[in-house]
This record gives C-alpha cells, sequence and structure tokens, in this order.
C-alpha cells in the first residue's frame, strides 16, 4: 500500500503526526544519550595522552556536527519555502533556528573546556572557531531578523534569503582544517578509512549523535506544533483538535 507523504506538506495532516513522532523522538532521545553518558564516562579508556579530558569530545564532536547538518537543513527548507511558496517548510526553517543555535553554542563551550588542557588556551581566533562562531551569530541572526519583522510572510523570506546566503559557511567549517593550517586537529573520524580511535569511543560518538538527533527531532517537532498553533489560530481545523479558548470562558 502506497502511503502519500505530499499530504502531509499541510499543517492541518503534519500537526497531529508531528505530536506523536516528539514524544517517541524524546523517548528515544533520552535513553540514547544515558546510554552514551554511561559509556562515555565509564566504559570508555582513558585516552594515553589527553586523559580524562577527552571525554568532553562526546558531547562536543555531537553537538559540532549537528550544528552544521542543522543549518543545511535549515537552508533547505528555506529554500523550499521561497521556490514553492510552503507555508509548512517556512515553519520547519524557524522551528530548526534555536535548536541548531543550542547545539552551536554547546560546540563553542564544550570546545574552549576541551582546549584548555589539551591546548592550554581557552579559545584561539583559528579558521574552525572563528567559522563555528560566525555559524552561532548565523543562527541568531535569523532569530533576531524574524522577531524583528512582524508580517510572518515577509519575515519568512527575508529569513530565508539569509539563511541561503548563510549556508556557504558550512564547507568553510567543514575543510576548514584542510585548507589552512588551524590549532584545530584534523578529522578523527572518516566515510574512507577507519577511526583514529579505539572502537568503544567511536561507538559512543555515533551513539551520542544518534541522540542529539532525536533530541533536534523531537523538539523542532514540538516547536512546529507550536508555531501552527501560532499562525493558524482562528482557523476551525486548529480549533477541533486543540481548545484554543482562555482559561474561564465558555
Amino acid at each position: 500500500m502506497s502511503v502519500n507523504w505530499f499530504r502531509f506538506s499541510s499543517p492541518v495532516s503534519f500537526y497531529p503526526l508531528a505530536g506523536a513522532w516528539s514524544y517517541w523522538f524524546a523517548i528515544l532521545a533520552a535513553l540514547l544519550a544515558g546510554a552514551g553518558l554511561v559509556v562515555g564516562l565509564v566504559i570508555a579508556p582513558t585516552d594515553a595522552t589527553q586523559g580524562d579530558a577527552y571525554r568532553i569530545i562526546f558531547i562536543h564532536v555531537p553537538a559540532a556536527w549537528m550544528a552544521m547538518f542543522i543549518y543545511l537543513v535549515m537552508a533547505g527548507w528555506s529554500a523550499l519555502a521561497l521556490g514553492f511558496n510552503t507555508r509548512l517548510s517556512a515553519m520547519m526553517a524557524q522551528a530548526l533556528a534555536p535548536t541548531g543555535a543550542l547545539m552551536a553554542a554547546i560546540a563553542l563551550w564544550t570546545g574552549a573546556f576541551w582546549g584548555r588542557p589539551t591546548w592550554g588556551t581557552y579559545w584561539a581566533w583559528d579558521a574552525r572557531m572563528t567559522s563555528t562562531l560566525i555559524l552561532l551569530f548565523l543562527y541568531l541572526g535569523v532569530i533576531a531578523l524574524r522577531s524583528a519583522i512582524e508580517d510572518p510572510r515577509r519575515a519568512d523570506r527575508a529569513c530565508a534569503v539569509l539563511a541561503l546566503v548563510g549556508a556557504v559557511n558550512v564547507p568553510i567549517i567543514y575543510f576548514s582544517v584542510q585548507w589552512w593550517n588551524t590549532l584545530h586537529q584534523g578529522s578523527s573520524i572518516s566515510m574512507t578509512a577507519a577511526p583514529k580511535m579505539a572502537m568503544t569511543m567511536f561507538a559512543d560518538i555515533l551513539i551520542m549523535t544518534a541522540a542529539a538527533w532525536c533530541y533536534t527531532i523531537s523538539v523542532v517537532l514540538a516547536r512546529v506544533q507550536a508555531i501552527i498553533v501560532e499562525r493558524e489560530r482562528g482557523a476551525s481545523w486548529l480549533e477541533s483538535l486543540i481548545d484554543l479558548r482562555p482559561k474561564g470562558t465558555h
């Protein structure tokens, strides 16, 4: 039996689906994060060079990956919103920005605490650190721009343009350690070679990355529901699903 996925491009169809998926992905995120923290803090061996300080990578690396990936997804939804003028695409892009900003902030914060015992400094203006900071500013810029424009449709278009222009920064972050001589070390994980770390460490990074994925999906879907309620307020289909009247009214 075939499924018509295009029907979920409408807020009417997507709203109840988002609620169900958000719940289950939240549970899965909690389970994966719990397992990942146990492996990372208890089971994974101590690094011969960095000691126990390296364990912060189990949060730092997934957060850095997600910060870049979420921005690309946000830019993709923005392109759909511009090209096809679809409401749900703009809502998805809007919902992704705060979580992307959170991941970028976590990546910068954990990177600073990792860098102090490893490199002797919390911060250095090298290419990867600086471009990741720019990524955080891009996220914050999208959020601020939307707040500054009252008309939702105009805000959608303006934020979509900014998101698409800023997408050029993502490959700069990824390839910065190859293009420039930076303090930041190269990637220990490659799609074409064996990981340059113990398999327990590698497995835990994957577990924590899966947890970050599930967390992102859960909170973004929940945020999309809130955006739909805000934008579609007054629509009969929405009021048939939830009671939007102020408490104490009849």
